[in-house]
């Protein structure tokens, strides 16, 4: 398993989500409360990109007109068909044992700068400055694939 920065913290506040490509797949990558989850970008249903969907809750009644709204945020409903899954588990609503939406493994570390690997593509060129060592740790979400 490889882990992949995909964003800083700050970058996906409190009921936001950020949709990321990590080794040629779509991710969302979710943040409920402060916590972060990563969901497949496919519906299992038709494929549809799910992590675009709406974010809601359930309604739920212990009698006729008493009504609750729990988990609020945490149920993903696909854009194309309107198929719901639990963010946290990737587990649907309507099939809770036979149908599901890959979900990935989220951290949140503190990683220095100089620890970033270079980007790809880039060299070291022939020229070389005169450096100071400095360390800014900023706490970044990495989703393992």
């Amino acid at each position: 398993m490889t882990k992949h920065i995909v964003a800083t913290v700050d970058e996906i506040p409190p009921g936001q989500r950020k949709l990321v490509d990590v080794a040629g797949r779509s991710i969302g990558v979710f943040n409920i409360n402060g916590d972060f989850f990563a969901l497949r970008n496919s519906c299992p249903h038709q494929g549809g990109p799910l992590c675009t969907g709406r974010l809601s809750g359930f309604l739920t009644a212990s009698q006729p007109g008493d009504y609750t709204y729990t988990r609020q945020g945490e149920i993903l409903r696909c854009p194309w068909h309107g198929w719901e899954f639990d963010v946290k588990t990737g587990q649907s609503w309507w099939d809770p044992t036979g149908t599901r939406v890959r979900n990935y493994k989220v951290s949140v570390e503190k990683i220095a700068q100089a620890e970033i690997e270079v980007a790809e593509g880039l060299e070291k060129g022939p020229y070389v400055a005169e450096t100071y060592p400095v360390t800014v740790e900023t706490p970044y979400v990495l989703v393992e694939i």
